[in-house]
Order: C-alpha cells, then structure tokens, then sequence
C-alpha cells in the first residue's frame, strides 16, 4: 500500500461545520462531478452522491455497521485484498490525518473493477475532536496493471513492445519521462494534449519551468528525496501552464525507473488532470465555507443588542460566506436616502459619490441582487466608473435588504479582480439579507416596545401628576378611569364614579351636551374646547374647559372617549374683571377733553371717545376704518399724508412711539385742524404688539398765538435791524472821517463786530422756532458777512456744519468768530493765492466744537493774552459760553469747545 500523507488539508475540505456537513444539499452534492461520501466517527456511512454508487457499483446501508468505512464491495491496495478496519476512511477516522492521492482498485460485485484515487479529510469540532471524515474519489484512467500476452518468446516480446508503445502513445493519461535534472526525454499525446505543446517543444524543457512558480518548491524537494533513494514513487497535485494562457490542475505519480544496480536512470511521471475535481472541491469547499459563515452568522445575531453589533456581524459574515474583502451596509433614512450604515475597507471619497444610489424603486416587491462581474466593462457612467475603479474595485453585488416587504437598503460585496457570481452565491447573500433584515427589524422591533412601555408609563405618570382632570368613557357614556385631579376637581373617589354614567357630573339644565359628545365621539370627531359648567359631589358648579379626543382600538375603531377637564373658574373671574376694568377704561377715556382712539395690530379703528368724534367730524366705522379716524390727512405745508404713513402707522409697523411730529386733519366740511399726535404700541406679556393707543391734541389756538408771535417778532427784528444798520454805517463814516489811523482801525474792528451781530440777528428772527437756531444757517451768515469786510482774494473754506443752539449763544458766537477770522486774515494769508482759511463748526454728543485755521504761523496764547484787544474779548466771551478756548501750530489752529445750551458745559 503506497500512502502519500500530508497535514495540509485538501483545498479548504476540513474547516466545515458539523451541523452542515452531516446534512448537506442533495440537490448539490448530485451536481458534484467526483465521487463523494461521508462517514461519522464510528465509521457509519452518513451520506453518498449517485457519482460514489456508479463507481462501486452499488449503493450501500446508510448507518449500517455492517458496512463501515468504504461502500465498494472489494478493495485492492498494492494488489492485496484489505479489510474494511484497513482502508484509508478507517486511517483517518484513526489517526484524524489527512490523506491524499491514494490509488487502490475497486471491484464490482459484476466482477468488473477500476482504478480510483482518493482523498479523504478529517472533520474536526472546536476541540479539535474528530467527528467523522468526507472522501472524495475518482476514477484514474490507464491506472493499473497492464494485460499484455505471454512474454516468454521472442515474437510475445515484439508484441509486447508494440502493444505497450501503442498504449504509452494513446493512453488516456500524460506520460513523462525525465532525467535526474528533470529535463522532460519523452512525452506522449495526452501530455501535448494537455499543455497545448508539440512534443518537440516540450523536450528539453524541464517540468519545473512548466509549474507555476506556487507549487515548484513542494515537487522540487520531493523529487530531490526520489533522486536520494529515500523512496521509489511519489505523488503530488500541482498547477502546470498551458500554452494558450492559464493553467490546469494535474495529479501527477512520479516513479524511479533504475538498472540493476539501484543506480537512477530516469523518472516515469503519469500525470491526469484533475481540474474539474479541484473545481467541484473548491465549489464544495465554497459551499460549506457559505454555510458555516450563514450558520454563525444566525448564532451571532441572537446576541446582538445594537445596530452596530449587527452590522458588524454581518460584514463578518458577508466577507467570509462570499469570499470577498470588502463590504458595505447602505440604509434609508428619514429623508429617504440610501446611506452607509457600516463598510469595510472603502474611502470617504467613494462613499460620498455612490451614498444615494440604488438599483431598485423603493416599492418594489420582489427585488433580486445586482452583479457587475467586470466594471470596466459595465454600463455605469464613465465619472461613476472611474471612482469604483479609483478604489481598486473591479467587481460587486448589490443585494437587497428587505423589511416588512419593502426595501430597507442595501449590502454591497466587493471584489479586486473581475469575479463571475454564482447562483450558489447569490442564494447566499440573499439568505445573508434575509437574516439581517430580520435582526435589524427585531431590533426595531424591540426599541418599540420599548418606547411604547416607556410611553404608557410616562402616559400614565402625567395622567395622575396632570392638573388637569384626565377622564376616559365608553361608547354608553360609562366612566373607565378616573386620575387624583378628577377627584380634586369634583370631590367624587375613583371607587365612586368608575362603572358609573358620566352624567353623573352634568347639572340637570345641561343634560342634552352628553348626547351630542357622544355622536360626535362615534363619528371620530374630535371636540376642542369646550366650554361648560359641571357639578361637584357636593352641588356646586365649576366651570370648566373639556377637551375630548375618540378612543381606537388596533383596527381603528372607535371604542370609547378620553376627556381632558380644565377649571376655567380663576379665567372667567378674570375675564369678567377684565371686563369691569375695560368699561372703566371707556369711561375714563370719554372724559377726557381730548380726541382718544385705539387700533388693533393690524391698524383697524378698534375705539374712539366722543371728543375724537367732534374732532375728525365724523364718527368712524370700527373694524373698518384704518390707521386714523379722520377723513384726510395733510403734513404741516399741506402736502397730502397717506393714512398708511401717519404718525399711527408708523409706531405700529415699527413698533414705537412716535413723538414731536404735526400734522393738519381735514374735515368732511372742509375745515383743517392742525394737531400733535401722541400714537403708543400696546404689547402683550410677551412683548408683542397687539395694537396701539393715539391721542389728537388740537394746535389750532396755539397756531394762532405763534402767528401773533411772529409778527411781533419780525416788527422787532425789522427795527433791530434798522438801527444795526445805522449803527454801523455811522462808525463807517467816524472813521473815514478820522485822522489817527489808531481811531480808524478802532472804529473798523467795532464795525466788523457789529456786521458780525446783525448776521447772527438774521439766523435767529428767520428760524420757525422761537428758542432754537440751526448751527449751519448760523455759520453761513456769519462767515458771508465777514468775507464782505475782508481784503478781496482772502478764501474762506467752510466744513458741514450740524446741530441746533439756543438763541442766547447766538450773539457771543457771533463775536467770537468774528474775532478769530480777522484775526487769521490778517496774520494768517500771506499769499491769497495759495492761502485760506479753514471754518467749522460741529456737534458731537451734545457738545459743539468751532476751529479756525490757517497757513500762518500761529500765535502762543500766554504770550499774547495780555497784549492783544481782540484775544481778550475772545477769552472773555469763551468764559460766558462756559466753553474751553485753545490754541495750536501746525497747523495754526484756534478751538472753541462749548455745550449747545448757554453755560450747560
């Protein structure tokens, strides 16, 4: 018996489940193109293929112990008979070792045989205890010992040659011969056959060169034992090109052929391919890799308590059952967009730009997986493409994940090389989708519970901690529950009211309400509000608010009532105080002797007072009229005033009171009245504007005062000016009339000044206002007067000049800048040309500023102080103002500081 062993398992057949390899599919096991049985650690066959049956010509007991190990009816190994305790199913069941290309004979109980190898795997538990063992055989072609006639005559030898060349030449098996380099000396048809080469180009080459470089080192070493003499024959399974591209799977028996002496000649190596059995080990190993993956996979899921540990379980599970690297996990969301929820192995930029899609309608009812076998060769857009391919992904399968019947999202399985799916894989990732929808809604399932105990127990807690009282009825009208509110609010226990009428609770004059609840309860309305009056245990009467929603059951029918009861007492006391307080307010605004009305938020004539009436001189249409309650409206230089630009208008949309603004209402008889306005938003507790409050004050006897006042005014104003007037044009002529040039430069200087004062006296008997003077108007007249006086060519600059000043400032401002813009003329211009003089005169935070400047070079105020008339007057008006006067170089620089109101500095 010629055993070759090996520890290193047989393509993936010893790490199956127990629980999968004891039962497998029949359906697939017939589909298998080897041979195939199982044993359990007794020996007891478990389960056999049709292919196993042919090849022993029988079918053997399941579970019989009369038949243990092997099914065939006779085994030959090494030309000996064995015993069933002897076969190579009994070896590994014995010594839990794998064994390889073992070949025996099997004969038939018709008394025909063949010649198999077999290969047998051990299958193992977690401990490592061996179960039982799965053996797969075939059938080997030109195996055994040749029938050739008797060979003890020269004609028998010649025979014998020839039958024997012809047999090397035609047999089914590739044979080849080598030397102890391993250089190939002879090969027959099937070897050219197989590898797609001529003899001749074979010969020569060594069969190293002809193995793919994974397998070389193992044949290498053990043709170097065979050469050594440590044994005659060996065997190996291996991977050899062929010559178009690609490579087949051989089972390759190397034999020592030496001469007498023992010395090695060459090698004879029988070489059958066996591809499509490495093939059909691979798919068996596939499969039952797949169900031990679905199998652990179920298990796990029975622990899982999170998404999360779903998710990954099932990556686990879907990298392994479908042999694949990477994975992802994609689910709708709240939006409606297939997102991740979990992956493997892929980058936020691939993620980005395939999250959303979906090779389903959401609704579809029967979904089936998506494979693209090759992307480079797909349909997909050609960005889309590039980015898969971008990720090293050359293929994948979309799998749907399904909840409740509708598309729940998505498992995606990736490849790195071109990878054709099967049905067997695709079978499995939609077992593998089946099973994590159904985690994933169990989980769902389970948070609702959850929820919904959470919420019946929160349900419950506000229902007794509530306020208010939370009642429920049936259809008849019977009281179901019944919180500690409900019996604060009517006085009645629980125990004395549940299984009682609800009208228990309605006074006699109000017993037709419960009918209508009822109907419109059945009818599935809902009742909002409601406000009654109800009777305690004790007779009394409360008021009360109800709210009342229909009762449902799961199928949707109404089947009873829930009230919510509120004592509105306090709010209708309220409200009637309310009320008293509003009548008084009425009452308070109709005796006032002024125009009074109200508007809503929206600018709706709410109230008026009877003075408002006499006012506009016509009554106004409340909810209709808008903004004002008189007929048309005018500003003060009687240019039109939209009713939606009034005073009234704007405290409304802006949200403020408006005050100091006039205008002129016009009666529907023509006459004008001018007014004052006094419009205020009202606001709610919130601070929000709900409407607003206006008063009219009629300026009309005021009006005709202030026409009285002005005439008065402008006569004064005519005869001040009249005797400024004169006044200076005496001093003119006094002093071109005088010899000393001291007395004419006197009398010039006094002249000046009072040019300067008549200017401000025109500022102030020109302005409306009877107090006040604009800064500007004031500045402007002053500096025009004096450029009047000055040499010809002398520029005076002024800047903007803002604000308003008290009437009595008006004057001493007046000298004063009289004072400083001579003075900057005379000692500041040396060129009129290039030279000027820079005025100015501004406000800021109610303090007013005014700057003389020039191009000269400026003065020392101590040094001068004393010296200089004109400075003197300056200081001495500066101190009048209460202001603060200060002099600067560079440029040369005069300030006066002084607030807007004589002395307020």
């Amino acid at each position: 018996m010629n055993i070759q062993q090996t520890a290193a398992g047989l393509g993936g057949l010893a790490p199956f489940a127990s629980l999968v390899w004891q039962n497998p599919s029949s359906a697939f096991l017939e589909q298998l193109p080897i041979a195939i049985y199982a044993c359990d650690a007794g020996g007891r066959i478990l389960w056999f293929n049709t292919r196993a049956a042919e090849l022993w010509g029988r079918a053997p007991r399941i579970g019989d112990d009369s038949e243990l190990f092997c099914g065939s009816y006779k085994l030959f190994f090494d030309g000996r008979l064995i015993a069933r305790e002897e076969t190579p199913m009994a070896e590994v069941l014995r010594t839990g070792i794998p064994i390889r290309g073992v070949e025996g004979r099997l004969e038939r109980l018709d008394g025909t045989h063949i010649w198999a190898v077999v290969h047998i795997a051990p299958i193992r538990d977690e401990d490592g205890v061996t179960l039982g063992a799965i053996n797969c055989f075939h059938e080997r072609i030109g195996g055994g010992m040749l029938e050739v006639p008797d060979a003890r005559s020269e004609d028998g030898l010649q025979v014998r040659d020839e039958h024997l060349a012809a047999t090397y030449k035609q047999v089914g098996a590739g044979i080849v011969e080598i030397d102890r380099d391993g250089r190939m000396l002879r090969v027959n048809q099937q070897v050219c056959r197989l590898t797609g080469y001529s003899a001749s180009e074979l010969l020569g080459r060594t069969i190293f060169q002809e193995t793919l470089p994974e397998d070389v080192a193992e044949d290498r070493a053990q043709f170097q034992r065979q050469l050594a003499g440590e044994f005659d024959r060996y065997s190996i399974e291996k991977r050899i090109y062929r010559k178009e591209g690609g490579h087949f799977w051989a089972s390759v028996t190397s034999s020592s052929v030496r001469d007498a002496a023992g010395k090695f000649l060459y090698a004879v190596r029988v070489q059958h391919d066996i591809t499509d059995r490495k093939r059909a080990e691979q798919a068996l190993a596939r499969r039952m890799e797949e169900q031990a993956a679905l199998f652990a996979f179920s298990e796990r899921l029975q622990r899982c308590r999170s998404a999360n540990e779903v998710h990954e379980a099932a990556l686990d599970a879907i990298t392994r059952a479908l042999g694949c690297p990477r994975a992802s996990i994609l689910l709708y969301g709240p939006a409606e967009i297939m997102r991740f929820a979990a992956w493997r192995g892929l980058s936020e930029t691939y993620r980005r730009a395939v999250e959303g899609h979906s090779p389903w309608d959401r609704d579809e009812t029967n979904p089936s997986p998506v494979s693209i076998e090759d992307v480079a060769l797909s349909d997909l857009s050609e960005p889309l493409k590039q980015t898969i391919l971008g990720e090293s992904i050359q293929a994948a399968v979309f799998t749907p994940i399904m909840q409740d019947g509708r598309i729940a999202g998505k498992f995606m399985a990736y490849h790195g090389t071109p990878h054709s799916f099967t049905e067997s894989e695709l079978e499995t990732a939609l077992t593998l989708a089946r099973l994590l929808g159904f985690s994933l809604a169990r989980l769902e399932g389970e948070e609702a519970r959850r929820v919904a105990e959470r919420d019946a127990q929160q349900l419950a807690a506000i229902v007794e901690s509530s306020t208010d009282a939370i009642i429920s009825k049936n259809l008849d009208g019977i009281i179901q529950t019944w919180n500690d509110a409900a019996r604060r609010m009517f006085g009645y226990d629980k125990d004395d009211v549940i299984g009682k009428p609800i009208t228990l609770l309605i006074p006699p004059d109000r017993q037709d309400e419960e009918p209508r609840i009822l109907a419109r309860i059945r009818a599935g309305e809902r009742v909002d509000h409601f406000e009654t009056i109800r009777r305690r245990k004790d007779g009394s009467l409360i008021d009360i608010s109800l709210t009342i929603s229909p009762i449902r059951d799961r199928f949707g029918r109404v089947i009873g009532a829930s009230k919510i009861v509120r004592d509105i007492t306090e709010r209708k006391l309220a409200e009637k105080r309310l009320q008293e307080s509003e009548q008084r307010l009425q009452e308070l605004l109709a005796a006032i002797p002024a125009a009074i009305y109200t508007t809503d938020a929206h600018g709706k004539i709410t109230y008026f007072n009877q003075m408002a009436v006499e006012f506009a001189g016509r009554t106004p249409m409340l909810g209709s009229d808008e903004w004002c309650v008189t007929w048309k409206l005018f500003h003060p230089d009687g240019t039109p005033l939209p009713h939606d630009q009034c005073p009234m208008a704007i405290a409304l949309k802006e949200g403020r009171p408006v005050r100091g603004a006039e205008a002129v209402a016009e009666r529907p008889d023509g006459t004008r009245v001018p007014f004052i306005p006094f419009p205020t938003p009202l606001r709610d507790a919130s601070g929000k504007v709900t409407g607003a409050i206006n008063m009219l004050v009629d300026l009309s006897e005021r009006k005709q005062a202030e026409s009285q006042q002005r005439l008065l005014l402008n006569e004064l104003n005519h005869r001040t000016k009249n005797n400024m007037q004169m006044l200076q044009s005496l001093l003119h002529t006094a002093a071109r009339s005088a010899r000393s040039e001291e007395a004419r430069h006197v009398l010039d200087e006094a002249s000046g000044r009072i040019a300067a004062m008549a200017a401000a006296q025109r500022v102030l008997y020109g302005t409306t206002d009877a107090s006040r003077f604009s800064a500007a108007q004031f500045l402007g007249a002053v500096v025009e007067t004096i450029q009047q006086i000055l040499p010809a060519g002398i520029r005076i600059l002024q800047s903007p000049a803002s604000g308003v000043l008290s009437n009595d400032i008006a004057m001493p401002l007046a000298l004063i800048l009289n004072e400083l813009l001579t003075n900057a003329a005379k000692h500041g211009i040396k060129d009129p040309s290039e030279d000027s003089i820079r005025v100015g005169l501004t406000e800021r935070d109610g303090e007013f500023e005014l700057h003389v400047e020039d191009d000269g070079p400026g003065f020392d105020l101590d040094a001068v102080r004393n010296t200089s008339s004109g400075l003197r007057l300056v200081l001495g008006l500066a101190r009048q103002l209460n202001g603060a006067f200060t002099v600067s170089r560079l440029p040369s620089r005069a300030t006066l500081r002084f607030g807007a109101v004589r002395g307020a500095r």
